[in-house]
């Protein structure tokens, strides 16, 4: 693409960012909590209708694998995907080396996210009333969602919201039926335990921190007993959001026609976390970096490419003979009360879940150096266009410098700093 033809397509986001109410892009205008609460409750029918899929089809699950036995939260944690929902056995017989792999990505993760531990004590005070202003305020619709997407971790039900109603339903169906096998079996493959990096910070959860305000929130669906839901193990970065934000992030290099939407979504997915009061913002920023790098990895690397062409195929044909239509077709917006994932408010929440409000450490506008490592993310929207071009979109979308974890650059990039949903955005409009 010519350096005019590019100048054209940035055109509109320079614009927007050289308006006065746009001109600091993590301060939205409008409540950007009131869209998970909204959404939380809605009573819209066929939104409810697909939520509704989305929850029987976990619980069937979970069911089929723990058997009918009491639940806990360590049989309900250990239940992963089974047959059909995941083809297992030809992820296996593919021969990817994910151990290899994992080791990388978590070693990496760690040194990714060393200025954590350089923090001031105002951000990390910052840090722990962003979550109990959010858990004390969340409703009673938030705290049941927030537990559907704690149980629903090793499987992927709760992205089928994202798809909108026709092809949300359409995606519960084949994925039911094992339509989407291969697909299912790799997304949840790649997403690269937090746990080592949970170890190396050692850093307590909000609900242990003393004289903190957090209200744990009952469980009376899954465990059923009405006792508080908790978490153990360290809470920096966050487990859950690792795999929810990765777990989008493939099914929209899959679908890009719902790609800012499943990032929505999994953006989302980690802010249950803070609803539940077992994460903090710094926990899900953290945990987005490093997705969004090891993502790129495995993206870049031609032997995942071979299978990831694989179950994606696998996946549209699947949705496709679902739908009975083609996918743009299938995949259109339904209008924000049906489609709220798709819809303005959803772009606005998305911005917040990038800093969670928290203040910059440093007032600089050192540029981000070109993102290279990381074009591959968006390359499913336009593979026409060349990497350098990608990456001038995400520099030119990305936040400032100077928030907390994004300080520092790593690798050339600050993957603090990107935002995928307002580059998606930007591509398609």
């Amino acid at each position: 693409m010519t350096p005019v033809r590019l100048t054209l397509l940035l055109l509109p986001f320079l614009l927007l960012r050289a308006a006065p109410l746009a001109a600091d892009p993590v301060r939205p205008a409008a409540d950007p909590v009131a869209f998970a609460r909204v959404t939380a409750a809605s009573t819209d029918p066929a939104f409810r209708a697909l939520r509704d899929h989305e929850r029987a089809g976990l619980m069937a699950a979970l069911r089929r694998v723990v058997g009918e036995g009491p639940l806990t939260d360590e049989r309900l944690n250990a239940a992963r995907q089974d047959a059909p929902l995941a083809d297992q056995a030809w992820l296996a017989a593919t021969g990817y080396d994910f151990k290899a792999a994992t080791a990388e990505a978590q070693e990496a993760g760690i040194a990714l996210l060393a200025p954590f531990r350089a923090l001031p004590r105002e951000t990390l005070d910052a840090n722990l009333h962003r979550v109990e202003a959010i858990n004390v305020a969340a409703s009673p619709a938030e705290r049941e969602q927030a537990l559907y997407d704690a149980y629903g971790i090793n499987h992927l039900f709760f992205l089928a919201e994202a798809l909108g109603p026709r092809l949300g339903e359409a995606f519960l169906r084949a994925y039911e039926k094992g339509g989407i096998g291969k697909a299912a079996a790799l997304i949840k493959a790649s997403a690269i335990s937090t746990g080592p990096a949970k170890r190396a910070f050692d850093y307590r959860r909000p609900f242990e921190v003393a004289g903190n305000r957090i209200q744990l929130v009952p469980d009376s669906i899954f465990v059923a007993t009405g006792a508080p839901y908790k978490a153990a193990g360290g809470s920096f970065p966050s487990g859950h959001t690792n795999a929810g934000i990765s777990d989008a992030l493939l099914l929209a290099a899959m679908l890009p026609e719902r790609y800012a939407a499943l990032v929505a979504r999994g953006a989302g997915y980690g802010y249950s976390r803070l609803v539940l009061g077992v994460h903090y913002p710094l926990d899900l920023i953290g945990a987005r970096m490093i997705v969004e790098r090891t993502l790129s990895r495995f993206l870049a690397d031609p032997a995942y490419q071979v299978l990831f062409a694989t179950a994606r195929d696998q996946l549209r044909a699947a949705l496709e003979q679902e739908c009975g239509v083609a996918l743009v077709v299938c995949a259109r917006p339904a209008g924000p009360q049906s489609d709220p994932w798709a819809a303005p408010a959803a772009a606005t929440f998305h911005a917040y879940t990038l800093t969670y409000g928290l203040a910059r450490l440093e007032s600089t506008d050192r540029p981000l150096p070109a993102p290279l490592a990381a074009a591959v993310l968006l390359a499913p929207l336009r593979p026409d266009l060349p990497v350098a071009d990608l990456a001038e979109i995400l520099r030119s979308t990305a936040l400032p410098a100077g928030f907390p974890l994004g300080a520092a650059e790593a690798e050339g990039v600050a993957w603090q700093r990107l935002d995928l949903h307002r580059a998606a955005a930007l591509l398609t409009h």
